[in-house]
Parts: structure tokens; C-alpha cells; sequence
């Protein structure tokens, strides 16, 4: 995690939280929705601000129209975490690009990026992750798939090896430079995630993630979530 200077690289942080709440069929932003008291997204800054990770700078994007909501849920829950709210795209991809242009000053670093309704990333997963990422370049958070796997065909379907597979966290962390070229080239429908975007230029290492580490979309799981942070809580 160090450059060859023998100095640490700065770290930070794009928190992407785009959701509508469609699939959550509620009345607000899945971001916005509360998980023990408090906006979910709060929870998620929470993680990536804790002293130990030393983040030097996190950037929040948001649609445009979720700013005001935003501000007034930081002011009722009293949050003076500093951070920087950026407008998002219409897509993933031009969201993310739009947290990266926000750092456009730092040099050298790596830096996060990390689903803003995923508010139970362990500050394990995510220091290992960065320190991966400052090891090899590209890291990303991953975990075993636990059930049989089959793919499709116009046949029918067929049985997949679950042992070669891995199903996709976040935080994934990259050189910021890395991203960087990696965004200058054109979106492309095969983007799913960020490691999609930079593996053509840079071969993606992956660190073990945890099943904890839910991504919240529907109703379900903002119970579990709820249940798992409740047995965090018990276990401290």
C-alpha cells in the first residue's frame, strides 16, 4: 500500500446511490429508506469515513432532484460527516464518471467505488480491498456462489462449475489513474460494474468478500439488513 517514495497513497471514496425505489415499491429513494432510524445511505458513508481507513475525501452522487431531500435528512439526523455531493448521469457508468471528474486534483491514489444502498461493508473488506487495489492495481470485493448455477441456452439450460464463478460486490477499488483512462473510453452496454470498465486495460484481483455485505433493492432485503445489523450491534 505504498508507492515507491515509501509514502501511503491517498484513498477515496465514490459512493453511488441512484435509485429511484421502484423495486423497493415505496414512496422514497431506496437510499433514503430507513434502517434502524436512519437513511441507509447514512450508514453507508458512516463506513467508508471511519478514522482507521483513512479516507481523505468521499464524494456521494445523486440524481440532481435528491439533493434538497438529501440535505434535509443530514440536518434532522445531524450529520456533520464531511463529504461532497455530486450530481449523477442517467447511467451507472456516467454517474461514476461524474464522482471521478469531482477529483480531478489528486495526482496519484486509489480510489473506492461503492454501491450506496450496500451499507454493510465490513471496514475489513474494504481495507483489504484498498490495499489490494494498491498492490496489484484493481481489486474487487467477491464472494462464492452458495446455490447450483446453470446457464442458458436456446437449447434449454446447462450446468455451470459454481467453483469458477464469483458473484460481484462492492467496494472495488482501482489506481485512480487506472480509472481515470479507463473512463475516457466510450460506455459500452457490457458495462455491468466498474471492474467491467477497466479489465480491458487492467487485469481485475479479487479479495474476499462477505455475504453480509447485501446490496439493498428490495423489500426483503432491508429486513435482513436490519437483522444483521441488529446481531452486529449485539455482538459489539
Amino acid at each position: 500500500m505504498s508507492t515507491s517514495k515509501g509514502t501511503t497513497l491517498p484513498r477515496f471514496a465514490i459512493l453511488v446511490a441512484g435509485g429511484s425505489g421502484t423495486r423497493m415499491g415505496a414512496d422514497r429513494p431506496k437510499q433514503f429508506m430507513e434502517l434502524l432510524g436512519e437513511p441507509v445511505l447514512l450508514h453507508t458513508l458512516r463506513r467508508f469515513t471511519e478514522s482507521v481507513l483513512q479516507v481523505q475525501q468521499c464524494v456521494v452522487v445523486l440524481p440532481a432532484n435528491q439533493f434538497t431531500t438529501w440535505h434535509q435528512l443530514c440536518a434532522q439526523h445531524g450529520i456533520s460527516i464531511p463529504h461532497t455531493v455530486v450530481a449523477g448521469g442517467v447511467t451507472r457508468w456516467a454517474s461514476v464518471r461524474n464522482g471521478l471528474k469531482f477529483l480531478s486534483e489528486p495526482t496519484e491514489g486509489i480510489v473506492a467505488v461503492h454501491d450506496g444502498v450496500r451499507p454493510l461493508a465490513s471496514t475489513t473488506i474494504i481495507e483489504n480491498t484498498y490495499a489490494a487495489a494498491a498492490e496489484h492495481g484493481a481489486a474487487i470485493a467477491a464472494v462464492a456462489p452458495k446455490d447450483s448455477v446453470r446457464g442458458l441456452s436456446k437449447e434449454g439450460s446447462y450446468a455451470m462449475d459454481r467453483s469458477r464463478l464469483r458473484l460481484v460486490q462492492t467496494p472495488q477499488c482501482f489506481e485512480l489513474n487506472l480509472l481515470r483512462r479507463a473512463y475516457e473510453l466510450p460506455e459500452l452496454p457490457t458495462f455491468t460494474d466498474d471492474a467491467s470498465v477497466v479489465e480491458d486495460l487492467h487485469t481485475i484481483h479479487l479479495v474476499a468478500g462477505d455475504y453480509s455485505n447485501i446490496k439493498i433493492t428490495t423489500p426483503e432485503d432491508l429486513v435482513l439488513a436490519e437483522a444483521l445489523m441488529r446481531a452486529r450491534q449485539t455482538a459489539d
